[in-house]
């Protein structure tokens, strides 16, 4: 199963209190099992700001975060998948720390949006619970080789 990195410490989020509802059901399930805690996506700033835009403008909050590729997601769940059930698998993370604000905008210019995107904690589908090192993986995270920016090199082609 696939879930978040980290999704056990931020108690306030809607979205993370439904995996944690699935991760248990999982757990107290009769069927071995492997869950696979994944950080953020690289896709994910443009997209959450996509849900948050209105009339041209964005709130988004200044989230710290370790952005994976979504072929290195695949690429982990494909060889976890056949192996032996493992419980919980350390956090899977991209190699660098970025800034969800900025990746969103980095991302909209390659696609060619203009959303004005407004730095806060305030009025957002996120709240400071989610601040500092809330939504970096842990010490041990393996650590996957896309870089965003390369990701984003790769969203020009």
């Amino acid at each position: 199963m696939l879930s978040i990195a980290r999704v056990r410490t931020v108690p306030g989020n809607a979205h993370h209190a439904g995996k944690r509802a699935q991760e248990a059901a999982v757990e107290a399930g009769p069927i071995p099992y492997t869950i696979v805690p994944a950080t953020q996506f690289h896709d994910f700033p443009a997209t959450v700001a996509g849900w948050v835009e209105h009339d041209g403008v964005a709130q988004l909050p200044p989230l710290l975060m370790q952005p994976i590729a979504p072929a290195d997601v695949a690429a982990i769940l494909a060889r976890i998948a056949v192996g032996a059930p493992q419980g919980r698998h350390r956090d899977i993370a991209g190699p660098e720390t970025q800034d969800l604000i900025d990746m969103a905008r980095r991302t909209l210019a390659v696609q060619g949006r203009s959303i004005r995107l407004v730095p806060t904690w305030h009025g957002g589908i996120f709240d400071l619970t989610m601040a500092g090192d809330a939504l970096l993986p842990g010490a041990d995270a393996e650590i996957a080789p896309t870089t965003f920016d390369e990701w984003l090199a790769a969203q020009r082609s």
